[in-house]
């Protein structure tokens, strides 16, 4: 077996205020940074953009939404061109008049748009009321072929879900990739704060190891007030990760700081624990059939 290796990226970093170009700027020092130490593939955070405007419901916010192509993809597709890379991006679409997704577009050495994936998990909780603004998305669970292979990508709320991860991977995903958007309740105890962040690192490191591919996730960091009085805001917990196929940790940010993760994954490696853990062979498809159904009565 001919060895393969890939040098995977990610960006972790804080949001202060809604100038775009300013956020840009941020990303872009920083992924010529990953692209200077040799990254071939870095993926951004969710809605890196701007704040997290879901922490309510505000017609306001629509503004902040911008068509594909627009200006982001301009911006973020000359830098992979420019880098010679590829970049998975996240940003507000504006699709039409009233129509808008959370939507993840990818870039493949070029300006060009390689492909693009529209949120399908949509929450709506205290402080992250995204039905409100994002319409699921109906582009199905599709890896985007690229040059470093296909990229199985998701979005935050998505990463919850076991479903999701498997139809990218049956599809034929090579990595799995979260650009996310998540924190904690200021008025969370230190003993919740643990068991969430245990929770969701705990479930994607087992959507790699289900489906045997390497998986990278990249949380914004740092507190980002609620517009709302008397609402504690969030504290993003950013600890962004990088894991093998078999979930091991192979890079983890802090939980406070801005930082960048760049791995070399072993992609000959990867084949091999397929061939060793061969979960797609021996999966039981023909008694699946309920997983389709909403609940079992």
């Amino acid at each position: 077996m001919t060895s393969k290796t890939l040098k995977v990226g990610l960006v972790q970093q804080s949001v202060a205020n809604n100038d775009k170009m300013i956020n840009w700027q941020k990303s872009a020092d920083r992924i010529a940074e990953l692209a200077e130490n040799g990254c071939e593939c870095i993926l951004l955070q969710e809605l890196h953009s701007t704040l997290y405007f879901c922490q309510q419901e505000d017609t306001n916010a629509f503004d902040l939404a911008e068509p594909i192509p627009g200006p982001a993809t301009e911006f973020f597709g000359e830098l992979a061109e420019k880098h010679n890379i590829v970049l998975v991006t996240s940003l507000f679409e504006k699709r039409g008049s009233g129509l808008y997704h959370n939507t993840a577009v990818v870039f493949d050495r070029s300006k060009e748009i390689a492909g693009k994936y529209r949120k399908m998990h949509i929450p709506d909780d205290p402080g992250f009321y995204e039905k409100f603004y994002f319409t699921p998305g109906d582009m199905g669970f599709t890896p985007i072929q690229t040059s470093v292979g296909k990229l199985g990508v998701l979005v935050c709320w998505d990463q919850w879900y076991p479903e999701a991860a498997r139809l990218m991977a049956m599809a034929g995903a090579d990595l799995l990739f979260y650009p996310t958007a998540i924190g904690w309740d200021m008025t969370d105890t230190d003993d919740e704060r643990d068991r969430q962040f245990n929770a969701w690192q705990t479930i994607q490191r087992a959507h790699a190891v289900a489906n045997s591919v390497p998986v990278i996730v990249a949380n914004r960091t740092g507190f980002e007030a609620s517009p709302i009085d008397g609402d504690p805001g969030i504290q993003f917990w950013g600890q962004s990760f990088i894991t093998g196929p078999q979930g091991e940790i192979l890079a983890q940010a802090s939980a406070d700081e801005e930082q960048v993760l760049a791995v070399e994954l072993d992609m000959t490696r990867t084949e091999q624990v397929k061939r060793i853990w061969p979960y797609f062979r021996d999966r039981r498809i023909d008694a699946y059939e309920d997983l389709t159904r909403r609940w079992r009565d």
